[in-house]
């Protein structure tokens, strides 16, 4: 497999070289240079989550690691989940309708959220291709609360990675910024920036702009803007649509998302060949994506703080393999898009480019309030409770039920159960007057002794605190 940047430039590269680099360096983000197709569904039937993982993935890796040396990372990086089958698809009854609706549980690993699906594979890729090319690199980046914890975790103690994530002050739940602050690996380095995740975003951005510093120090991105991640998510689509469709018909997937990276894993499984009916983009009061499916218009509005912090985004990184897409994959028209987008806070798309979005994709907002009232009408109807952003999930979907938008009752629908409940406590209790528990191994998670940095919203002191630590 081959891969090219959103943007135009460049030759194409191969996985290992995309897996390194990150971010391109004309600023695309990279893609497939073709879309492969997903093995025959009735082949993964009855197969552990590890093994769907590598058939499912091994084309985006072949030539870039050998396949034993991947079956063997994929094992290992699933080992470390709390349960066998990685992320269980548990029912939750029906919408009103009469779909079946369904939560995909992806907070089973390391840090209780969705994010360590990925970086859980990462962290051993980055690890094994190091060690085979002998190099050491520098890794960048930015967390509105998940992937922060989720990318330090994975890069914990490996020898050849050092690790500056970071995020936004004031921004993250408290759970979040701690399982960041309290790790103990001197490989590791959170970073605390005034500002939003958007801040810190660009500076991370603006880091892999700057040729001589990115050179100098080996940067390489762990944000969705690595190809790998959402890769790696593209498997529990195909798990989760194995579990509730037997028979191999379609399902509509609920995906709460920010940054577009986690429904973007979802599109690319429609792409590669599941059988898909809907893909619904869930946002909270920050719904610059709801706004842009619905209007065609993307504009940028103030960040303002919610109870789903991990949605707190009005940048969308991973939008942008999506607009490469429905542009015919035409570099430069990507490029200028979003170049007048970041001139002028604000662009739009033609009739043509945004029936071509609708026809996958539904959306919608809820704000604080409505995901309190569903954390609370989950708890009363099934004994579980969830998190904000999956109860915006939740929420959207019984919205857009109710309006009539689905129409087929017999399709499955998925939710996507983003997080723990546990790591938004504040809220959730404020819904269910029920404080969840952090797991066993997280109980001393506030007696810990945190360790942190502090740098103004400048590329020029990031810089020098990277420098600094390098010695």
């Amino acid at each position: 497999m081959r891969y090219v940047s959103t943007r135009g430039g460049g030759e194409p590269l191969g996985f290992a070289e995309v897996l390194l680099d990150g971010l391109a360096r004309d600023g695309g983000l990279y893609v497939p240079e073709t879309w492969p197709e997903l093995p025959p569904l009735d082949e993964l039937r009855g197969r552990s989550f590890a093994e769907v993982a590598v058939e499912v993935t091994w084309p985006f890796v072949d030539g870039g690691v050998d396949r034993a040396s991947y079956e063997r990372i994929v094992t290992d990086a699933y080992a470390t989940f709390d349960t066998p089958e990685v992320c269980p698809v548990l029912p939750i009854g029906s919408l009103p309708s009469g779909a079946p609706l369904h939560l995909l549980e992806l907070y089973r690993g390391p840090t209780l959220a969705f994010k360590d699906v990925a970086l859980q594979l990462v962290g051993w890729l980055f690890d094994h291709v190091l060690a085979e090319r002998d190099e050491r690199i520098c890794v960048l980046g930015a967390t509105s609360g998940d992937t922060g914890s989720a990318a330090m975790h994975a890069c914990a103690g490996l020898e050849r990675v050092d690790a500056y994530i970071l995020y936004p002050a004031g921004r993250t739940s408290e759970v979040q910024r701690r399982q960041m602050t309290t790790l103990e690996a001197d490989n590791l380095c959170a970073v605390e920036v005034p500002g939003t995740f958007d801040d810190c975003q660009d500076l991370v951005k603006a880091a892999f702009a700057d040729e001589a510093f990115r050179d100098e120090v080996h940067l390489a991105a762990i944000n969705s803007i690595n190809w790998a991640r959402v890769m790696a998510q593209v498997t529990y689509y195909v798990t989760s649509h194995l579990a509730v469709s037997p028979d191999g018909g379609p399902v509509t997937f609920v995906v709460p998302t920010g940054n577009f990276g986690n429904v973007l894993a979802a599109w690319v499984a429609a792409r590669c060949g599941l059988p898909v009916d809907r893909l619904v983009v869930a946002s909270n009061r920050n719904d610059v994506l709801t706004r842009f499916f619905s209007t065609g218009t993307m504009a940028i509005a103030e960040v303002v703080p919610t109870t789903s912090p991990s949605m707190d985004i009005q940048v969308s990184s991973n939008l942008e393999r999506l607009l490469f897409e429905v542009l015919g994959r035409d570099g430069a028209a990507v490029a200028e898009l979003l170049g007048s987008f970041r001139a002028d806070g604000t662009v739009s798309v033609d009739e043509t480019v945004l029936g071509r979005l609708r026809s996958e994709f539904d959306c919608g907002r809820l704000d604080d309030e409505s995901a309190a009232s569903v954390i609370r009408s989950v708890h009363d109807r099934t004994g579980l409770v969830v998190d904000p952003h999956t109860a915006i999930g939740i929420g959207v979907a019984e919205l857009l039920d109710a309006e009539g938008t689905w129409f087929d009752p017999s399709v499955p629908v998925v939710c996507a159960a983003t997080a723990h409940p546990a790591k938004f406590p504040d809220a959730v209790e404020a819904a269910v007057g029920i404080r969840p528990e952090l797991p066993a191994r997280l109980a001393d998670l506030f007696e810990r002794p945190e360790r942190f940095e502090r740098v103004a919203s400048d590329l020029g002191a990031l810089e020098a605190l990277v420098r600094a630590r390098r010695g």
